[in-house]
This record gives structure tokens, C-alpha cells and sequence, in this order.
């Protein structure tokens, strides 16, 4: 029909195809048309906590209003179930262990601000991409990536390092240690050996000086002074560390600066708040990306008197709705501004709830719903399924729900490709581009496989077989529960990924995870037909996998992780490190 309309009326057509020529250019997109971005990350937060995910006691309306208004996902994965690992996946759009940073040793994440492990300055961020592309970027909150390699103030794995402009917050993470009245929680255990052995020591030179003045033990003057030297040594050796974990890893940064050391509890939760919508009013006339990474739900559970009491879940619901009224200041004042339809936002948690976390009958860490294990568990669904929620109105559909297996490091494309950035194509990345899926363009997520580590450890692998739409889920190792059949590692504190406390299953444990998400009925070959011919498949999934992989530096190796003073970050002349910049205004 259009060629009759091209052969005889030229006169109407030929204006009408200059216009558009004209109009071209102001086609294209602009940088008034980038969205922003407000990325929220929960920490420990089980996916049985949230309202829309099945809780009916504890109260989050507005992480509910964003899954009403957007997209639910509720097979989104993280690629590690402990915090370092998880986030480091989650910024870069690459496992772990390809950045080195996940663990081949017991040491699975930083433990201390003044270690020499972290994000290496090579791995490239989204928010570094963003950067490139005219967005002015902040991180408020934890971090947990690391802060110095060789010197104090060299600040290599800073966040201002991986391409934010602003950052505010806890370089480290959130421990009980910096509660003064709660009891210490980083390397509990350990401590506990360093004071009997501290102990052991000191009553051994005690009995021998005690021996030498009554004439009992022959022994010279000279050695007994060498013994007590050696006791003070290894007093001095560890105290000088785990006697000041507040002052060494509880401190409170704006950008290069540290504003509180140790951080003072008490006003943390609404200074962040602060931050977070203060951001956003100083660029609402620009595109933005805002990395608020909470602080909540991990312990000591910091949770203002406002909402102490307030939920049927003791301290651990009053802390998690806290947060959820965190995530509706934010949702209003990017209202407030007119940045609705112009912002996706984006909320989910680093990995699963920490069900050994307790004291005494106290509860302190979160629930997983149906799904079996939690935190620190590598293969266990309940370890690394977590909520999954993007709104975006007038783009995404609201009130839509996906069942397609997703991964944390989907952020990383999905969030460059709407920025109008491109993807890396020095290195393998993992994340798949979830627009597609997300809008309903496409049935099915890029993800075939996704592999599950616990370290550098392999754990499980899920294959999504779409022309069947079945998700198989092998387990090559699994935790050994303690005690047996309590579902989780209750007599350790956290499952191992590897010795004396898992199994190795061959043939893999083999589960359906869309006919059994809880991973209660193993399949075999006498139950399931096609039993041999999915765990043959899977098994080269893995070879394929392995064969990406090249060796990089151990972020976390004990050489990095171990406290080093002269990394130290200090408000002051170390050793006296102390201030509140906050308090003085």
C-alpha cells in the first residue's frame, strides 16, 4: 500500500520525510533520559521476613508497596552466603572468586578495617561505569570491601577507589562488638583460646617464679624473666587487636575522613537516613545512582526506641521494621522530589537469615521461610535466596511476579545497560541483563546454571532446563548439622564449607526445585527417570565453568586478612585513636 502513496503523491511525502530527518537527532537518548537508581541492600535479612514474601507478624508495608507497585522476584539468588563475598559479586557482576574474594581458609570474610585484603583496584564496578557516564554516585552505609593495601591513607580499596563520588558509613560491618553492652561477637571462639592460653602461660611463669623464691624449682633468674617477657609479648600480641575492636573496626566515614571512632550507636540509624535523602535532594537535577546499603537486620540489631517493643519478633522484627520505615522515608522523598518515574529502585538482602545467632532465647538473627539453611551455607537455598524487588513505574509492570532464577550480580548489567554504559569484555561476567525478563519481553532469564560456593568451595549447581521448566539443583557437599537434624550449625555458629564438618555426596544429592523449593526429598535413579542424564549435564556445566576461571590473589588469604596496625585508619596520632565530628556539630 505504501508504494502507490511513494509513486503518486511526492508532494505530500517528500516534506514529510525531511521533517523526520530533521527530528532524528532529538530522537536519541539524552542524559535527561539515563533513570536513576536507588539500590537497597538489606544485611541478613531472611526472605521469611518480608511481608510479601509470606511473613504475616512482622510489618513491612513499604517493602510490600514496592513489590505492589513493581516486580517480584522469587527465585533471586546470591552468588555467596556470607556479606564480603556476596557484595562483591553484587558490585561487580562476577562470582567471587574470580575478583579473590572469597575464601579458601576459615577466614570467609574482612575481618578487620586494617587488614590488607579488599576489592582489587582492577575489578571494575558498576558504580565506576555509571561514573563514566555522567552519574553522580554514593555509597551510605557498610561497605565491608576493604579499605588500605600497604599504607593508611592509600585508601586502594575505598569506595571512592570503585567509582563512587560520596560515601558515608562503616567502612567495615555492623558487630556486636560495637554495642559496649553486648557481648563481643567477631572471632568469638578464638578469643576464647587466646585468653586460656594467655592464662596457661601466665600460671606457668607464676608457678615457676613461686618455685624459684621457696626453693622448690631450680631455675634461673634469667628465664623466669625471658618466660614473663614471652607472657607479655603474647598478651600484647593479640590484645593489642581484640582488646579495641570498637575502636578499630567500629567507625563511621565521610568519604576519606573518619567523622566518629568508635561510632556512637545511638544516633547511627538516623544519620544514615539523613545522608541517604540528602543525596538525593542535591541531585535530583541530574542522573544518580544511591548505594544505600543498610546496616539492618545484621547484630547487634541497632533499633532507635521508637520502634523497641513494637513487633511480635522481639528485637530481631523491631530492628527489621525499623528498616522497612527506613525504606518509606526514602520511597517519599524521592517522591517529594518528582523522581518517581524516573527512578528504579531496587531492594534485596546479601544472603539469607543467620539462623544460629542467638543469646540465650533470644533470637537474634532471621528466618528463611520454607527454604532449608541459612547464612554461611553455600548450597541450601535458605543460604542464598533472598528477596528480589525492582519498581519502576510506567516501565516495569506493577504487581508482577517472576519465577525465573536471577542473581545479585543481574545488577551489574541490567543497571549499566539502562545507564547506557557497556558491559566490560576484558572478563567473564555472570550477570545476565534482567530488563528483558523483567518488562515481559522474554519468557526466561539468561541463566541456565548458576553455581553455588561456599568459599572457593563448590556446594551445588542449579540447572533451569526451559524447555521443561524444570529447575534440577545438585549438591556435591553439604554442612553437617549440629547438632543432627536441628538445620543449621547451632554447636559452631556457622557451617563450614569444608573438612570435618560436611559430607560429600556422589552421586550429588539431586532435588526439583520447582516441585520441592524446601529441598526435603532427594532424588535418586530408582525415583527419578531422568536422574543420570541431569546430573551428566550438570557435570559439564561444571567442567565448562571451570575452565573460565584463572587464578588471581587471595584477597582473603590469613596474610590479608590478619590485623595490621600501620593500616590501621585513625581519627588521631595512632595508637590514640579517638573523635566525634558528628557530636561536635
Amino acid at each position: 500500500a505504501s508504494f502507490p502513496l511513494l509513486c503518486f503523491r511526492p508532494p505530500l511525502v517528500a516534506p514529510l520525510i525531511f521533517s523526520l530527518l530533521l527530528q532524528a537527532p532529538f530522537t536519541q537518548p539524552s542524559p535527561t533520559t539515563q533513570p536513576n537508581f536507588v539500590l537497597l541492600l538489606a544485611d541478613d535479612l531472611g526472605i521469611g521476613d518480608v511481608g510479601c514474601y509470606g511473613n504475616d507478624t512482622i510489618r513491612t508495608p513499604n517493602i510490600d508497596r514496592l513489590a505492589k507497585e513493581g516486580v517480584k522476584l522469587t527465585q533471586h539468588i546470591a552468588a555467596a552466603p556470607l556479606c564480603t563475598p556476596s557484595r562483591a559479586a553484587f558490585l561487580t557482576g562476577r562470582y567471587p572468586l574470580r575478583s579473590g574474594m572469597d575464601a579458601i581458609n576459615d577466614y570467609r570474610v574482612i575481618f578487620w578495617n586494617a587488614g590488607s585484603g579488599g576489592l582489587p583496584p582492577n575489578e571494575t564496578t558498576f558504580a565506576k561505569i555509571l561514573q563514566h557516564q555522567g552519574y553522580s554516585t554514593g555509597l551510605i552505609g557498610k561497605w565491608h570491601q576493604g579499605v588500605n593495601c600497604e599504607s593508611r591513607n592509600d585508601h586502594c580499596h575505598h569506595p571512592l577507589k570503585h567509582g563512587f563520588d560520596y560515601f558515608y558509613g562503616m567502612p567495615f560491618t555492623l558487630i556486636s562488638d560495637c554495642q559496649p553492652t553486648e557481648t563481643p561477637e567477631m572471632d568469638r571462639a578464638f578469643r576464647r583460646k587466646l585468653w586460656l592460653y594467655t592464662q596457661m602461660i601466665g600460671l606457668i611463669t607464676l608457678t615457676a617464679v613461686l618455685g624459684r623464691l621457696t626453693g622448690l624449682i631450680s631455675v634461673h633468674w634469667k628465664t623466669l624473666t625471658c618466660l614473663a617477657g614471652f607472657s607479655l609479648l603474647f598478651f600484647i600480641s593479640w590484645f593489642s587487636s581484640y582488646g579495641f575492636v570498637r575502636y578499630w573496626n567500629c567507625i563511621m566515614m565521610r568519604n576519606h575522613g573518619i567523622t566518629e571512632q568508635p561510632m556512637v550507636t545511638d544516633r547511627t540509624t538516623s544519620l544514615i537516613l539523613r545522608e541517604s535523602i540528602s543525596f538525593i535532594e542535591r541531585n535530583k537535577h541530574k542522573p544518580f545512582l544511591l548505594f544505600l546499603s543498610f546496616l539492618h537486620s545484621h547484630t547487634p540489631l541497632l533499633t532507635t526506641e521508637k520502634f523497641l517493643g513494637r513487633s511480635r519478633h522481639g528485637l530481631y522484627g523491631d530492628n527489621v521494621e525499623e528498616m522497612d520505615w527506613m525504606v518509606g522515608q526514602v520511597l517519599d522523598a524521592i517522591e517529594k522530589e518528582g523522581l518517581k518515574d524516573t527512578t528504579l529502585v531496587y531492594f534485596a538482602s546479601d544472603h539469607g537469615g543467620w539462623l544460629e545467632r542467638q543469646e540465650g532465647k533470644r533470637q537474634l538473627g532471621g528466618w528463611n521461610g520454607i527454604y532449608k539453611g541459612g547464612k554461611a551455607m553455600g548450597g541450601w537455598e535458605g543460604g542464598i535466596r533472598v528477596p528480589g524487588i525492582f519498581r519502576w513505574p510506567g516501565v516495569l509492570p506493577a504487581g508482577t511476579v517472576i519465577d525465573e532464577p536471577t542473581s545479585l550480580m543481574d545488577i551489574f548489567p541490567t543497571v549499566v545497560h539502562l545507564a547506557g554504559g557497556a558491559v566490560p569484555q576484558d572478563r567473564v561476567i555472570d550477570g545476565r541483563d534482567l530488563l528483558p525478563v523483567l518488562r515481559g519481553a522474554v519468557t526466561h532469564s539468561e541463566h541456565e546454571f548458576l553455581f553455588h560456593y561456599c568459599g572457593v568451595h563448590l556446594h551445588a549447581v542449579r540447572w533451569h532446563q526451559k524447555d521443561t521448566g524444570a529447575v534440577w539443583k545438585a549438591h556435591y557437599v553439604t554442612p553437617i548439622f549440629s547438632p543432627p537434624g536441628a538445620g543449621a550449625c547451632y554447636d559452631r555458629g556457622f557451617c563450614p564449607c569444608f573438612g570435618e564438618g560436611v559430607t560429600h555426596h556422589e552421586p550429588p544429592l539431586l532435588f526439583e526445585l520447582s516441585q520441592d523449593p524446601s529441598e526435603a526429598k532427594p532424588l535418586s535413579a530408582a525415583t527419578e527417570p531422568l536422574f543420570d542424564t541431569v546430573i551428566r549435564r550438570i557435570g559439564r556445566a561444571v567442567e565448562e565453568h571451570r575452565r573460565t576461571l584463572t587464578p588471581v590473589p587471595e584477597q582473603l588469604s590469613v596474610s590479608n586478612v590478619v590485623w595490621k596496625p600501620w593500616l590501621q585508619p585513625c581519627c588521631g596520632t595512632f595508637p590514640f585513636c579517638w573523635c566525634d565530628k558528628e557530636g561536635d556539630n
